[in-house]
């Protein structure tokens, strides 16, 4: 296809650390392919706010740089996947997704100490309720405490010895150059990852077929992209929202055909957590299995198995 270089493609991102460092990514691929970029740095209410995610509410973080796409300030919008409201929004076009980076949680814990080897009592901070409902059902005598922050700011908690130790996406310590400061990654056996955890999303508007087209021949992952669609569809069926303690994780994996030929396939767990407001944390489990072009009434499925075992109360 003609690529159009000589106009600049203008990139708004939130201006966090982690934001810039993902934005970064796209604006290489893009100026790799030899197009002009500008990265347009936009407030967003979750920024201004250190309120819990679940209080000030889901597209907190999105919305701000959808009405500067919409308004024609940016071309581009690059927002975490995770972040990202499962409705869609009028006149945009969720344009690309890049390869995904490592899905997994982190844990970062004092004296280089895995989860299994903190002490009964420890506390443990997280900002999200999947992440708590996960680690307070391990029962493991953790004492789970909500902290919101950027990186170094949870980071730091850990070690001026506020707390033991903090759970956080791999994907955003690898982005910003902190892998070192990780203890544990954690098998999602033990703690599966929020639904699009690890990928990013990136929008235009429907009108800007152009750059519509530049980005999907240019940064989206066929494979993360189908991925991504079975977490976020499961997501959506259960109108859970972002902040509900729901996981999921689909991968393209191979697999046999009736002849014997093999194929590739989108595989998908998911995990629902109910009575999280107590003590008696109940973990919900399904996994299920289907064609790639399929992987969004995958995830709706998975969503149904997962409310018939009594994941309902997650979204209420």
């Amino acid at each position: 296809m003609k690529h159009v270089a000589e106009r600049t493609i203008r990139i708004g991102t939130r201006g966090s650390k982690l934001a810039m460092a993902q934005t970064g990514i796209i604006a290489k691929q893009l100026t790799d392919a030899g197009q002009r970029v500008e990265i347009v740095p936009v407030s967003t209410p979750g920024d201004r706010s250190m309120a819990p995610i679940a209080e000030i509410g889901v597209g907190v973080f999105t919305s701000a740089l959808r009405e500067a796409l919409l308004d024609k300030q940016v071309d581009v919008a690059v927002h975490s996947c995770k972040d990202l409201p499962t409705a869609p929004e009028r006149g945009i076009s969720l344009a690309a997704v890049p390869v995904r980076e490592d899905p997994r949680d982190a844990l970062i814990a004092r004296d280089g100490l895995t989860l299994g080897e903190l002490p009964s009592g420890a506390v443990v901070g997280t900002g999200s309720p999947r992440r708590m409902a996960q680690l307070r059902a391990l029962g493991l005598g953790l004492e789970v405490r909500p902290i919101r922050g950027n990186i170094d700011t949870r980071i730091g908690k850990v070690t001026s010895g506020e707390l033991d130790a903090v759970v956080l996406a791999r994907a955003g310590l690898s982005r910003v150059g902190r892998l070192d400061v990780i203890t544990e990654t954690l098998d999602p056996i033990q703690m599966l990852p929020a639904p699009a955890q690890g990928a990013l999303a990136v929008e235009t508007r429907v009108d800007d077929v152009d750059t519509e087209h530049l980005l999907q021949s240019i940064v989206d992952d066929e494979a993360t992209r189908v991925a991504v669609t079975a977490e976020r569809a499961m997501l959506s069926a259960l109108e859970a929202g972002c902040s509900a303690p729901v996981g999921a994780l689909a991968e393209v994996v191979e697999d046999l055909d009736g002849e014997g030929a093999v194929i590739e396939r989108i595989s998908l767990r998911g995990v629902a957590a109910t009575g999280v407001e107590g003590d008696s944390v109940r973990i919900l489990r399904a996994s299920a299995i289907a064609e790639k072009h399929e992987a969004d009434q995958l995830g709706r499925l998975l969503a149904a198995e997962l409310l018939d075992l009594g994941a309902g109360a997650v979204s209420r």
